[in-house]
C-alpha cells in the first residue's frame, strides 16, 4: 500500500510518501523552489518522494489530501445566513474550494506520461493535524488537540486518541481563532510577513504583560475549554482579505480592524523602531494565547485524566507555551512532531488514510473523512516518528563532483578543500573549530522534515561565547537582535543543564536553563533564562551526537549552538545550496559529508577566548 500525502494550495506546501504505514520520505516544497513557506501545489516535493521510494506516480494507491471542502457544510450555511458577508468574500471562498477539488487534473499536468490510477482521499484539515501528532506518537492513549488559523472552517479540534482511533469531541468554528488572534497581533506589532509569529515569541520576554486585561477583551474563554474572539477587532469574517496561496510566497492581508487601533493605539509600521509598548504587547499577546491554550488542555485532562498529550496545528509551533505544559498542567508527557503546522498535514493525511484502510472501514478513495471513523483500541502497525530525517541526501561522490566542478571558484574565494573520511577525526576537527569561535556550516545525511534545523542542515557555533549572537548576525543571519539561538544538547545531559528532563527531539519546547549554568552558555540563554532545546539522541543522529561529544571532550559542555543553515532563504537542501551559502557569507568552515571547505583568510576572531567563561571540569 503506497500512499502519497499532500498539503496543497496553502502555505508550507508539502508532500510525504507512506509505504505500509512507514514514512519513507517527506519534504516541503520551499526547499526545492527556494521561496520561504512556498504555497501552491507541491510538485517538486512529490517528485522527490516518488524518487526516494523508487516508484512512479502510477504506482501510488491513494493520494491523501489534508483538506475536505465538504466539511462543516451546515456550519458554513449557518454562518452565511447569519452574517451575510459581502459577495466578494463568498466568491473568493468558492474559488478556493474549486481549486482544492482538482487534485487529479493537477497531478496529470505535473507528471505527464505516468497517469495516477489510484484514488484521492480527502481528510478534514484538523483530523489530519491530529493524526500527524497522535498516530506517529509513542502513546497508546492520549488527549489530542489541534489549534491553528483556519482549516475546513474550523480553527481548533480536540478529543482523545486510543490505539489507532481518534475521537474528535469538540471544535471551534470560523470566525473564532487563536491563530488569527496571534497573527493579527503579529501584524499589529509590525511584523507583516507570513510566518512572523515566532518573532513575537522571541520579543515577548523583553516585555511585561501590561495589556493582558485588554487582551481579555479580545479573546474570551468559554465553558468546556472553548474560546471566542470579539469579531469587532477583526476583518476576516466580513470582508475579503487579500490572500496569496498559489505559486509563490504566501501573503495574508491585514487581519485587524480599525477598532483594534482604537483599543490599543496606532499599529507599528515595519520601519518604525520597537518601543517598550511593542515589547509589552508581544508579552501580553503571548500570555493571552497561553491562557486560552491551558484553558483548553486543562479541560481535556479534567475530562479524561490521561497523562499524555499530543499537539498539532500552527499554534503548536508556539514552543514557549509547549515548554510549560509539564509544569503548568497535569500532563506528564507531551508529543509535538517536527512539522506541527500545515506542512505536517501531509503526514497526517497519509497515516490516517493508511490506518483507515487497515481497519477496513472503507476502500481506497472512499472519499471524504470529515471525522474519525476508526474503531478498536489495538495498535495496528503504528510507527513512532522519533526523528525528522526524511528529506533528500547526497553521497560523498556527489559532493566530490560538486567541489571539483567549482574548484576554481572555491580557490578564488580563498578557500581550501580537504577530504576527511575518518568520522572521529572529522568531528574532532570540527569541534576544535567551534571551540575557537568559528562559524561552521554542517551538512550531513538526510534533510530535516519541518522548519527546524536538527543537526543535518545546521550552522553550529560555540554556546559559551557571549558575543556569538553578534558574530552570527554580522557574518550570516542579519536578523533581529532579540531573536534567540537554540542549544542542541546530548539527551543524557539535559537534566544537568535544564530544569526539566524532557524528550525534545524536534526543538518544539522551550525550557528554563538551570540558573547556575546560564553564565556558562550565554549564546543560547534567552533574556528570561530559557532555551529552545533540541535533545540529541545517539541512535537517531549518531554523527551529530559524535560532534557534540567531541565538543564536550574539549570544553566540558555537552551542547552546541544550532541555527538553520540558510541566509534569508529556506534551509539549504542540496550540497550546491550549502556551498553557495558558505561562499556568499562569512562562515569560517563548511563540512559537507566527509569533505571540508575552509576559509583561509576569515575575518573572524578564531583564536581569542574573549567572552568564553571557564567551565569546571573542562578537558580543554
Amino acid at each position: 500500500m503506497l500512499i502519497l500525502g499532500l498539503n496543497a494550495y496553502h502555505g508550507d506546501s508539502s508532500a510525504c510518501l507512506v509505504r505500509e504505514g512507514e514514512i519513507v520520505a517527506a519534504a516541503e516544497e520551499e526547499r526545492f523552489r527556494r521561496i520561504k513557506h512556498w504555497a501552491g501545489f507541491p510538485s517538486h516535493a512529490i517528485a522527490y518522494c516518488l524518487d526516494q521510494a523508487g516508484i512512479l506516480l502510477s504506482d501510488v494507491d491513494i493520494v491523501a489530501v489534508n483538506s475536505d471542502p465538504s466539511a462543516s457544510f451546515f456550519k458554513k450555511i449557518e454562518f452565511t445566513l447569519r452574517q451575510r458577508p459581502n459577495f466578494r468574500f463568498i466568491a473568493d471562498r468558492l474559488r478556493n474550494q474549486a481549486k482544492r477539488q482538482s487534485i487529479e487534473g493537477v497531478l496529470s499536468a505535473a507528471f505527464p506520461g505516468t497517469p495516477f490510477r489510484g484514488k484521492v482521499q480527502r481528510v478534514e484539515h484538523h483530523l489530519a493535524h491530529l493524526a500527524s501528532a497522535f498516530l506517529v506518537s509513542p502513546f497508546e492513549e492520549a488527549c489530542v488537540a489541534s489549534i491553528d488559523g483556519f482549516g475546513d472552517f474550523s480553527s481548533a479540534a480536540w478529543g482523545v486518541g486510543r490505539g489507532s482511533a481518534i475521537d474528535i469531541e469538540g471544535r471551534v468554528h470560523f470566525p473564532h481563532s487563536l491563530g488569527v488572534f496571534y497573527q493579527a497581533l503579529t501584524q499589529f506589532i509590525g511584523f507583516p510577513h507570513y510566518g512572523d509569529e515566532y518573532k513575537v515569541m522571541g520579543l515577548a520576554p523583553y516585555g511585561k504583560p501590561e495589556y493582558l486585561a485588554t487582551m481579555r477583551q479580545i479573546v474570551k474563554l468559554k465553558e468546556a475549554g472553548r474560546f471566542e474572539i470579539d469579531t469587532r477587532f477583526f476583518r476576516h469574517h466580513r470582508e475579503k482579505i487579500d490572500y496569496a496561496w498559489e505559486g509563490g510566497s504566501p501573503y495574508v492581508g491585514t487581519l485587524f480592524s480599525p477598532a483594534l487601533e482604537e483599543l490599543l493605539g496606532p499599529a507599528r509600521q515595519k520601519d518604525q523602531p520597537l518601543e517598550q509598548k511593542h515589547l509589552d504587547l508581544a508579552r501580553s499577546a503571548q500570555a493571552m494565547y497561553e491562557e486560552a491554550f491551558y484553558h483548553l488542555i486543562n479541560h481535556l485532562h479534567e475530562k479524561h485524566r490521561l497523562e499524555s498529550l499530543a499537539l498539532a496545528g500552527g499554534c503548536a509551533m508556539n514552543s514557549v507555551a509547549n515548554g510549560k505544559v509539564l509544569r503548568q498542567s497535569p500532563f506528564k508527557r507531551l508529543y509535538v512532531q517536527s512539522a506541527a503546522g500545515d506542512a505536517g498535514g501531509a503526514i497526517g493525511a497519509a497515516v490516517y488514510a493508511w490506518h483507515h484502510r487497515q481497519k477496513g472501514t472503507s476502500g481506497p478513495g472512499s472519499g471524504h473523512s470529515s471525522s474519525s471513523v476508526l474503531a478498536g483500541d489495538a495498535l495496528i502497525g503504528r510507527r513512532v516518528m522519533d526523528h525528522a530525517y526524511l528529506g533528500p541526501s547526497a553521497t560523498d561522490e556527489e559532493i566530490a563532483r560538486l567541489l571539483d566542478d567549482r574548484k576554481a571558484e572555491i580557490s578564488i574565494s580563498g578557500c581550501q578543500v580537504a577530504d576527511i573520511p575518518d568520522e572521529r577525526e572529522l568531528c574532532r576537527m570540527t569541534a576544535e573549530a567551534i571551540s575557537r569561535g568559528e562559524v561552521v556550516g554542517w551538512f550531513q545525511g538526510r534533510m530535516e522534515w519541518g522548519p527546524r534545523a536538527l543537526g543535518n542542515r545546521s550552522i553550529v557555533c560555540d554556546p559559551r561565547r557571549a558575543d556569538m549572537k553578534d558574530i552570527l548576525n554580522l557574518k550570516i543571519k542579519r536578523r533581529e537582535s532579540f531573536r534567540p539561538f537554540a542549544p542542541s544538547i546530548q539527551k543524557e545531559h539535559v537534566v544537568d543543564w535544564f530544569e526539566e528532563d524532557g524528550d525534545v527531539p524536534f526543538m518544539m519546547q522551550v525550557y528554563q536553563i538551570r540558573e547556575d549554568r546560564r553564565p556558562l552558555i550565554p549564546a543560547v540563554t534567552h533574556v528570561d533564562g530559557s532555551g529552545r532545546l533540541q535533545s540529541v539522541y545517539r541512535q537517531t543522529n549518531p554523527r551529530y551526537w559524535a560532534l557534540i561529544e567531541a565538543f564536550r571532550e574539549i570544553t566540558g559542555v555537552p551542547m552546541v549552538l544550532n541555527t538553520s543553515f540558510n541566509e534569508n532563504e529556506p534551509v539549504v537542501c542540496r550540497p550546491a545550496e550549502a556551498l553557495n551559502c558558505f561562499l556568499r557569507t562569512k562562515m569560517d568552515l563548511l563540512v559537507l559529508g566527509n569533505w571540508t571547505v575552509r576559509r583561509l583568510d576569515a575575518g573572524g576572531d578564531r583564536t581569542s577566548s574573549a567572552g568564553v567563561p571557564e567551565i569546571a571540569g573542562s578537558a580543554g
